[in-house]
């Protein structure tokens, strides 16, 4: 399905529409023993492999990813303007970032952790199935028949490899960025620990697996979303919304315990994997953390979606 020209009408993909004409005009089909049509399989609706190149060919995919790609030489441009001293040994993360590549990844991560990359998995999953709806395509998906959970499924997975593709694409492009500009040394932590470079790629990457982890919060709540409105800007907006409040409770200390329940707390856990002494509390609390909203919001997705009447 293509996105819409800003005319507030509805626009769909004329290939697709083809496709439903030549489905609504042939001869119809024999049926099956089990009353089903002759040669239907549900589990060739809607393959993974054509819904990814579909998203992929959508402006907000092709925008997002470009947008995180060139994030890293932003930052050193700042930095440029900035004259920050690329030999500096404490401070801060900011302070720290021109020290070598690892610490500008580190800052990328930073910079980024608190708004764009929530947002960027919202965007993925709270737009899949709210987006079918306001183009009153949804229906049509369904009377193909690609069946709901099946449905559901694929977008979701399709919404995750995504998310995934632009999480690792940042960290990957920011230590590329920061090799060149600023060597390949040891990663500083704002205690004045020395990570070596090898082990602080090693980091990186557990850092970016959490990271992963983490943010699934945000997608199951961004699905859960997306079924139960028509409107993507809602289901993407609604899920930001609920990311930047937690985050904002989590600052009250007047919480006290409360705020361990929140599900951004463990957020930044991440930043205790630069160092020589790891402390995994943190990190295990903030998986687990993750792992019971994500599940309790997925479970509520299939269950709402499964029940929604679908009338576009």
């Amino acid at each position: 399905m293509s996105e819409g020209n800003g005319s507030g009408g509805v626009h769909t993909d004329p290939a697709a529409l083809r496709e439903l004409s030549e489905l609504a005009t042939a001869e119809p089909a024999e049926a099956g023993p089990d009353g089903a049509v002759a040669g239907y399989r549900a589990g060739r609706t809607l393959r993974l492999g054509v819904e990814l190149k579909r998203q992929l060919r959508r402006r907000r995919t092709q925008l997002v990813l470009a947008f995180v790609a060139v994030l890293p030489f932003i930052l050193v441009v700042a930095f440029q303007i900035g004259q920050s001293n690329p030999n500096r040994r404490s401070g801060g993360f900011v302070d720290l970032a021109t020290a070598s590549a690892p610490n500008f990844v580190v800052l990328a991560f930073f910079v980024s952790g608190t708004f764009l990359l929530p947002m960027i998995v919202a965007l993925f999953f709270g737009d899949t199935i709210a987006s079918e709806s306001s183009w009153s395509s949804l229906k049509y998906l369904l009377a193909i028949p690609v069946p709901r959970h099946r449905l559901l499924r694929q977008k979701a997975a399709v919404s995750g490899l995504l998310s995934i593709a632009a999480l690792v694409l940042l960290p990957v492009v920011s230590l590329l960025v920061g090799i060149i500009f600023y060597g390949a040394g040891d990663a500083i932590s704002p205690t004045g620990d020395a990570v070596g470079f090898g082990d602080s790629l090693l980091a990186l990457l557990m850092s970016t697996v959490y990271i992963v982890v983490q943010l699934a919060w945000v997608a199951g709540l961004a699905l859960l979303l997306s079924v139960s409105t028509e409107a993507p800007l809602g289901a993407v907006g609604g899920t930001v919304l609920v990311a930047i409040l937690s985050q904002i409770l989590d600052q009250i200390t007047a919480l006290e315990g409360l705020r361990n329940y929140l599900p951004t707390h463990y957020s930044f856990a991440w930043i205790d994997l630069i160092s020589t002494d790891i402390d995994w509390t943190n990190l295990a609390s903030g998986v687990l953390s993750s792992v019971i909203y994500t599940t309790v919001f997925l479970l509520l997705a299939g269950r709402r979606f499964a029940r929604k009447d679908v009338t576009s």
